[in-house]
């Protein structure tokens, strides 16, 4: 049977649409999705308040200082220690010398033994020539034994005298390397401390960095009104001081007078003389002591007002830079006083003193770990090398936690 051909329509094909459907909805899931992470999303962590900021910086470059005293120690003691390696090196060298001519001398000694053969001293006598050559050859021979022996304990002498400072220089040269070290790990610690100031400071906008500048202003207004107080206290102690002095000397000077009136001519004269050279030795003394230090403290004031405006550069002694203790040691070598490198031994020379009893020249040390100090002008201020970015400058001693003061000399 024939197949009938099939009277349908071919179907159209209609395009579907469901890849933009698929895009859509794509998208729309997107969008949600991201929706919900920013609301989920942790909110954003505030930054700090300005006063924070300061302390933490503040904090940052006290850190800074402590780690450059480390630094200076560090420095000081490996120059010393290198110091003490090239001597001992020298040394060392010297006696290697002394041992190889040791050596050569005791060579020279068994080169002439080998010679002779070593033949026994009475085949020696039975075939000398003459007997009487024979005993001064004998004595020769028992002198230059006796210069042999003293050549060999001379060797060992050396030998083991060289051996020890070899030891010695061994154990300094390791002792430097250690020194070094620290050397390098105190430099790192100032340099990443500084550098997490400067980038604490760099992220401030405009606004805050004029609040930062208004706040450090009120601070050093009020370290300035302490300082002048202290001015005040000082000036008010010293006139009283004065007054009593002069009417502790006008009541010996009455004394003496109602002495002499009374005990007659000779009497007086005797106990006058004997009284006023007494006194006056008494006074003298005292105001040499004084005038010694404060003529030393001229000199040290002086040396550190000509380094006001010289940058602050830690690890730096002058004389186009320093940190705070290469400040008070330069200014104090000009006196003809020698204080050490680091704050840490400087607070330990001469007297202590307190606040109150402060003169100029003396040395003020900061925060309880002693790593700032400054030189004390009179009135409460000082010059001092401040930090990283300031100036050598007169500012208030109580622009920072006061640790104690010393008066070198």
């Amino acid at each position: 049977m024939p197949v009938l051909a099939s009277h349908r329509k071919p179907r159209t094909k209609v395009r579907t649409t469901t890849p933009a459907v698929g895009f859509t909805t794509a998208a729309l899931a997107s969008v949600t999705l991201l929706s919900t992470q920013s609301a989920t999303a942790a909110p954003a962590e505030p930054k700090p308040a300005i006063e924070d900021v300061q302390k933490k910086v503040d904090e940052l470059y006290r850190q800074a200082g402590s780690a450059t005293q480390q630094y200076n120690r560090a420095k000081a003691a490996s120059t010393a220690q290198r110091t003490k390696v090239d001597t001992l090196l020298s040394d060392v060298a010297q006696r290697t010398e002394k041992i190889n001519e040791a050596r050569r001398e005791l060579g020279a000694f068994a080169a002439e033994q080998y010679r002779t053969g070593g033949i026994a001293p009475t085949a020696t006598f039975f075939l000398a020539d003459d007997p009487q050559a024979y005993f001064d050859q004998s004595r020769l021979m028992s002198r230059s034994t006796e210069r042999q022996q003293k050549a060999v304990d001379d060797f060992r002498t050396q030998q083991a005298a060289a051996s020890k400072k070899r030891t010695e220089a061994v154990q300094s040269l390791e002792s430097l390397t250690e020194t070094q070290t620290t050397l390098r790990s105190s430099k790192q610690k100032v340099q990443n401390k500084l550098t997490e100031a400067r980038s604490l400071l760099a992220k401030l906008t405009a606004e805050e960095k004029a609040r930062l500048a208004e706040l450090e202003r009120k601070k050093e207004a009020e370290a300035k009104e302490k300082a002048e107080k202290l001015a005040r206290r000082q000036a008010a102690e010293a006139r009283e001081r004065e007054e009593r002095e002069a009417a502790e000397k006008k009541a010996r000077e009455e004394a003496a007078k109602e002495s002499g009136g009374d005990s007659g001519s000779g009497s007086g004269s005797g106990t006058g003389t004997g009284t006023s050279p007494g006194a006056g030795t008494g006074t003298d003394t005292g105001s040499g002591a004084d005038g010694s230090y404060a003529a030393k403290a001229e000199k040290v004031l002086a040396f550190a007002r000509a380094q006001i405006g010289k940058p602050y550069v830690w690890g730096a002694s002058g004389p186009a830079s320093y940190d705070c203790s290469g400040l008070t040691q330069a200014a104090w070598r000009e006196a003809g006083v020698t204080l050490p490198r680091t704050t840490w031994d400087q607070v330990k020379v001469g007297t202590r003193v307190a606040t109150s009893d402060l003169q100029p020249g003396d040395l003020v040390f900061f925060y309880d770990d002693i790593s700032h100090v400054g030189i004390y002008k009179g009135d409460g201020m000082m010059i001092h090398a401040p930090k990283p970015g300031a100036n050598v400058r007169e500012e208030s001693i109580y622009s920072m936690p006061i640790y104690g003061s010393v008066r070198p000399a």
